[in-house]
């Protein structure tokens, strides 16, 4: 069978980053405000106060140190702990088109491969700028390529999945080369004022040509696909169209992100390597034939249980696992391609292993080497 690369990627992320003790700040100055306009209540015991956040616990519980994010000012302030954006509108480009063409162009650049030869696009994200026209064919539009596109969400999925889709569209003879869009405009649905999550995420978005062609020193052939779901609540999005005409009462918080993240680790991480570990033996490959393990950047302590489980070893260098979440907080589907576009820097045969993993739950992973 002919090869298929991930000929080229490319990232965006806002400029506006807000560092552990800015958000901390933020949140705790929140928590002296509501603690002191609910002080009765709370005597009363019909509301519970809120508790501090710390840099330590962020760190602790995740890793991450910054985020970059499309509005600081307004995340921190504590009347509004959200970002402002404008709707969506027929008359401007939307913000996930925006930051999908910024980092397409650097994907079709590194890949050496000109916007005229580019016969679909694929946009695979979390969070979805609206139900239609889809982004991908407004993105198309721009960009002025012909033939197919269209958008698709499996939560921190999206991006390997899409990648999937784009492999057999090119391994079928539907295409030649495939973009890969993942827009991930996070900050918007996160809750700022809740402990557990309002130092996770942050906005980005990250680009990759699929390609039989083999232009540029920074391909990688695939040489496996793997994907699995298994229906899971623990980590839901219930905001949509229907919220109009809900009859049930429930609060927007409530609506639009909920994660049990106990469960999550517990059930994932095992789930993680049992599958990674299961698609290593199909191909009679060594754990420890792996160089880099680009992997969803949902928290550092996931990331290393995860490769520690699959080599066996607590004891291995940060390096063959990165953690850009460190600095760009969690990314949704974009993280592990963010892993991957940052820190591939390897020698011909080498292998190494993209895989995501999130909401639904959704594991996709991808045995890639360098050519």
């Amino acid at each position: 069978m002919e090869e298929i690369h991930i000929a080229g990627t490319g990232i965006w992320y806002p400029e506006d980053s807000i560092t552990n003790d800015e958000i901390v700040s933020s949140f705790n100055s929140y928590v002296d405000y509501f603690n002191q306009t609910n002080k009765e209540d709370i005597s009363t015991g019909k509301v519970n106060a809120l508790e501090y956040s710390s840099s330590e616990f962020i760190v602790k519980a995740s890793g991450i140190k910054t985020r970059h994010v499309i509005d600081k000012k307004n995340i921190l302030d504590i009347k509004k702990m959200m970002p402002s954006v404008l709707n969506e509108d027929e008359n401007r480009l939307s913000i996930h088109a925006m930051a999908g063409i910024k980092a397409a162009k650097k994907a079709m650049e590194q890949a050496n491969i000109d916007v005229s030869e580019i016969d679909g696009v694929i946009l695979g994200t979390s969070h979805a700028a609206r139900n239609y026209p889809s982004v991908a064919i407004e993105i198309q539009n721009e960009l002025g390529i012909k033939g197919y596109a269209y958008d698709m969400l499996v939560g921190c999925s999206s991006t390997t999945f899409a990648i999937n889709n784009a492999y057999s569209d090119i391994a079928s003879g539907l295409a030649n080369n495939i973009l890969v869009i993942n827009p991930e405009i996070s900050t918007p649905f996160v809750n700022y004022t809740k402990r557990d999550i309002h130092f996770i995420f942050g906005d980005g978005c990250v680009a990759s040509v699929i390609s039989k062609d083999n232009r540029s020193n920074d391909a990688f052939k695939i040489n496996d696909r793997k994907l699995v779901t298994q229906f899971s609540n623990n980590i839901r999005s219930d905001f949509s169209y229907l919220t109009r005409a809900a009859s049930d009462e429930k609060t927007m918080e409530e609506l639009l992100f909920y994660q049990n993240g106990n469960s999550v680790f517990k059930e994932v991480c095992p789930l993680v390597a049992k599958f990674i570990l299961s698609q290593l033996k199909k191909l009679n490959i060594s754990p420890l034939e792996i160089s880099k393990f680009w992997l969803h950047q949902a928290n550092a302590r996931m990331v290393n249980l995860i490769v520690s489980r699959i080599i066996n070893s607590n004891n291995f260098d940060k390096d063959l696992a990165p953690l850009p979440m460190e600095k760009f907080g969690n990314l949704a589907s974009a993280g592990s391609l963010f892993a991957f576009n940052l820190h591939n820097k390897l020698e011909k045969g080498d292998k190494g292993i993209i895989c995501s993993f999130g909401a639904g739950y959704s594991v996709c992973s991808l045995i890639v080497e360098k050519v």
